[in-house]
């Protein structure tokens, strides 16, 4: 029986934020096998990302709020070797959709790895850690997911790729803005401590506006720029809150807490999912 920490320190919720760029995925594939569908599912919201989650915070070892949980208990050795077991699970289990999902899932997996790691830790620095993040839960999910659902092997298109690599970095920087003392403290310098806490809001609002961009082109390109606006009325609720919270920060910056922080996540994470949802609905029964 696990320990309760190490089930807290898996946290499996916080799978839920990183859901969208799943149900984006699919949303662009026209031709889908359902049964890889829920298959890759399970494997990435089940097994890896709690996996990630887990071996993060064993490296970390944090004192303080981290995603998902204000108070975090200290992890034990039971957590790195249920991390390492969840691995080798999910990449076995990823060879039965194909050889191409399991040697993606585990780029993945090494990336995540080194992004924590002690003696790498990418993650220490501001650029290359940000771009481990985008490249691999934005790029590298969106066309493992796209590719491995597929009935027939087709490349995920540029415009869309690249869109989610943006989503994923004007999302990214605003989870790290509550820890900047605790990282300071760690020796970790995220892209969020390099901006500073206003600095941040303003990359954040840039980066999500190029992938609106993107997304335009590319349903303007398909001539389906209803579907685009369609999901555009999912985020407002985002923008809404994003501005309101960005004043408040401006105004004063204790404001950039770990309460907001978790309401903002919730906030995006809940209307980018439905938006991708009702996007995958509209096209395969429009």
């Amino acid at each position: 029986m696990l320990k309760k920490s190490t089930l807290q320190l898996l946290r499996f919720p916080f799978s839920f934020f990183l859901m969208p760029v799943f149900w984006f995925a699919i949303s662009m594939q026209t031709d889908i096998d359902w049964y890889k569908a829920i298959w890759i599912f399970i494997i990435l919201h089940i097994i890896v990302y709690p996996s990630s989650n887990g071996y993060n915070s064993y490296m970390d070892r944090d004192k303080g709020s981290i995603g998902g949980i204000e108070n975090p208990p200290e992890p034990l050795k039971e957590l790195f070797y249920v991390s390492v077991v969840m691995d080798l699970i999910a990449i076995l289990a990823a060879l039965y959709v194909s050889t191409l999902t399991a040697c993606l899932l585990s780029i993945y997996i090494v990336f995540s790895r080194l992004y924590s790691y002690r003696g790498i830790r990418l993650k220490q620095y501001p650029v290359i850690g940000y771009l481990t993040v985008v490249l691999n839960q934005g790029t590298l999910v969106f066309a493992l997911v796209f590719m491995g659902v597929g009935n027939t092997a087709v490349l995920p298109p540029i415009l869309p790729l690249l869109a989610s690599a943006f989503l994923i970095g004007g999302f990214y920087p605003i989870t790290q803005i509550y820890q900047h003392s605790a990282d300071k403290a760690d020796g970790v310098n995220t892209i969020s401590l390099m901006l500073g806490k206003r600095g941040t809001f303003v990359f954040c609002g840039l980066i999500y506006s190029i992938a609106f961009a993107l997304l335009f082109l590319y349903f303007t390109s398909i001539n389906q720029l209803g579907l685009f606006f369609t999901l555009q009325l999912f985020f407002i609720p985002v923008i809404i809150y994003f501005l309101i919270w960005a004043i408040d920060v401006w105004k004063n910056e204790r404001k950039a807490d770990f309460l907001r922080t978790m309401r903002m996540n919730w906030i995006a994470s809940i209307a980018s999912n439905l938006g991708f949802i009702t996007l995958l609905i509209l096209k395969h029964n429009g």
